[in-house]
């Protein structure tokens, strides 16, 4: 199996983070607006329209308010295998990091989901940093 780990830091409070990331059905808005354009939520299954045309289904495994972890399986015709977890980090009052693993098989699928695991990196540092700012200053 194929694990992929990507540590985010970000420019914003983790409590600032972990609140948009635990809200399941809101990625498009809060999370990774841009990567992801659209989220319906079904009670613990979202379906996750991603900028460049790809859906996926995605069940809630665990929210864990207390680690600041959230974890998700896929499930598609594709995939063997897909869970992941996403776990915030403080690193300070101000910044945070978030750890984002990613279990897949088959294995040929890894190259594909490590670059669009980099681009979900990219548009949650800039989408939350620019948040947590305009909160500070509002």
């Amino acid at each position: 199996m194929a694990s992929i780990h990507k540590d985010i830091p970000i420019d914003a409070p983790a409590d600032h983070v972990w609140d948009a990331l635990r809200d399941f059905g809101a990625l498009h808005t809060r999370l990774v607006p841009g990567f992801v354009t659209d989220t319906k939520l079904d009670g613990d299954v979202r379906t996750v329209t991603f900028s460049n045309g790809t859906v996926a289904h995605e069940t809630l495994v665990d929210c864990d308010d207390k680690r600041q972890r959230l974890v998700y399986a896929i499930t598609s015709e594709r995939l063997k295998q897909h869970s992941a977890s996403v776990q915030v980090f403080a690193e300070g009052d101000t910044r945070c990091r978030v750890v984002w693993i990613a279990d897949v098989l088959p294995h040929e699928v890894a190259p594909y989901m490590d670059a669009q695991m980099d681009l979900g990196a990219a548009a949650m540092q800039a989408a939350q940093a620019k948040s947590a700012r305009e909160k500070s200053a509002a």
